[in-house]
């Protein structure tokens, strides 16, 4: 007996005990490992199966109901559906969800996903209905206020909008340059004189250096002479659009002449003679072709937004994707000159 207990501190001992330790450890892991890749298969194939069943009237909620299948599986399905653009099955998902869920906070949730998808989908009215319905329960969820005030900027309801930061703001959530773009958007909606309108506009557009596309757009429409005063040579690339669809009756030579940017801008477009040639690559060949007396080519726009990179073939004041304010630049594009002939008698 004395022998075996000097035995088991002999070094050698510690070693053998030490891999068969390991061994153990390793087949109880390689076992228990394939025993949830197992289950976690025969998961997915039965969530495949309910999901295969689905008939093509939609018969969702009787899937959910009956499948034994997670909220949270049927979740990620809607989130793939809504990246691929197939809404209704989204929403129908979501509201299936909602009948059979019984936690409150899940409800809520839940609840956004589905407003959100009306509202990627078009459907503001029932969006809006939604979130407030949401916040009548739970007036402090961010989520759904910020939700809210987008449905309200897309119907143009920005009065409303701007009641909807004061929450916020009493959430400390960032709002300054939401404020300012809805004050903006609210200003143009108000039946005041033009002077007064214009007036309100500098004074957001100089005091916070932002919004130079919404502010210009307007203003070179009812006053030019106005806008080439308060233009900062800073914002000419972000209005390049605008100054290149100008009438030649609202273009001020004085201010033309002073910059580079504008000079190689007006050249291209063929309008005056003030450069020989460009840094940017397209106002370039504009010119090199006005030079030679060449046709052929002209200037079209498409607009980025410098937060999420999309593009898109129209202007706009909030990203259509990321919905981030004042983010919209013009890129040009070089395009084959064509007439179209007009038919209108």
């Amino acid at each position: 007996m004395n022998n075996l207990y000097i035995e088991t501190r002999d070094p050698l001992f510690g070693i053998i005990v030490f891999f068969a330790l390991i061994f153990v450890i390793t087949f109880f892991s390689y076992w228990w490992g394939r025993y949830k890749a197992k289950d976690d298969s025969k998961y997915l194939d039965n969530f495949m199966k309910d999901l295969s069943t689905i008939s093509s009237d939609g018969d969702i909620k009787n899937i959910i109901c009956g499948a034994n299948v997670s909220n949270r599986s049927w979740l990620i399905l809607a989130q793939s559906y809504i990246q691929q653009g197939e809404y209704d099955k989204a929403i129908e998902i979501y509201q299936s969800i909602l009948e059979v869920e019984k936690n409150t906070q899940q409800q809520q949730n839940i609840a956004i996903l589905l407003g959100t998808a009306y509202f990627k989908a078009g459907f503001l009215e029932r969006s809006k209905a939604i979130f407030l319905k949401v916040l009548k329960h739970a007036p402090r969820t961010p989520n759904a206020l910020y939700a809210l005030l987008l449905v309200y900027d897309r119907l143009k309801e920005y009065k409303k909008a701007l009641d909807v930061l004061e929450p916020l703001q009493e959430l400390d959530e960032a709002i300054s340059h939401e404020k300012r773009y809805l004050e903006c958007a609210y200003l143009l909606q108000q039946h005041l004189s033009q002077e007064e309108k214009t007036q309100k506009l500098l004074t957001i557009y100089t005091q916070s250096n932002s919004l130079a596309y919404l502010v210009f757009e307007y203003l070179f429409q009812t006053d030019a002479a106005l806008a080439w005063s308060h233009l900062k040579p800073a914002d000419f690339a972000r209005v390049s659009d605008i100054l290149w669809h100008l009438p030649h009756e609202k273009l001020d030579m004085e201010t033309l002449s002073a910059h580079t940017y504008l000079r190689e801008l007006f050249t291209a477009k063929g309008t005056f003679e003030l450069a020989n040639s460009s840094t940017i690559f397209e106002l370039d060949i504009l010119i090199k072709l006005q030079h030679s007396r060449q046709q052929g080519a002209c200037l079209q726009f498409e607009y980025l937004c410098q937060q999420c990179k999309h593009i898109f073939p129209f202007s706009f004041q909030r990203c259509p994707n990321c919905h981030c304010i004042d983010s919209v630049m013009p890129e040009m594009l070089l395009t084959k000159d064509s007439f179209e002939e007009n038919y209108t008698f």
